[in-house]
């Protein structure tokens, strides 16, 4: 099977799932909103941006409405003034949590060789230059 999905890539880039899903969620707008959804369940627009350190309303909503695009969440509208909106992972979002939680551990676990490798590397271009 992952014979096949990389013989896709390489032969159709375009068509490339692998690709495809990283392009899309693999921002860490979309990784965060994903987590804190999975983390807090049902939330409203002011609470994931409360959330979510650093990301303006406008990627906010540009993140969302994304994520729904991609039925990795559901968007309920209330019909009442002022309007009510809640954010919810459908199952196929839940089931993009696990993979971005073993993500999330890797990282963790190899950033300091990864913080290490970088000083090597920048001491060594350094020199050179």
């Amino acid at each position: 099977m992952k014979k096949e999905i990389l013989r896709k890539c390489e032969n159709d880039r375009d068509d490339c799932p692998v690709k495809d899903v990283l392009n899309r969620v693999g921002d860490k707008w979309s990784m965060l909103t994903v987590i804190m959804l999975s983390d807090h369940g049902t939330l409203r627009f002011n609470e994931l941006h409360g959330l979510i350190d650093g990301i303006s309303q406008r990627m906010l909503t540009v993140t969302l409405k994304t994520l729904e695009a991609d039925g990795l969440l559901e968007r309920k509208m209330y019909p009442q003034i002022p309007p009510k909106v809640e954010y919810t992972l459908t199952t196929l979002g839940e089931s993009l949590v696990p993979p971005l939680m073993t993500l999330y551990d890797w990282a963790n676990a190899h950033m300091p060789a990864i913080k290490a490798a970088r000083e090597r590397y920048g001491r060594v271009t350094l020199a050179a230059s």
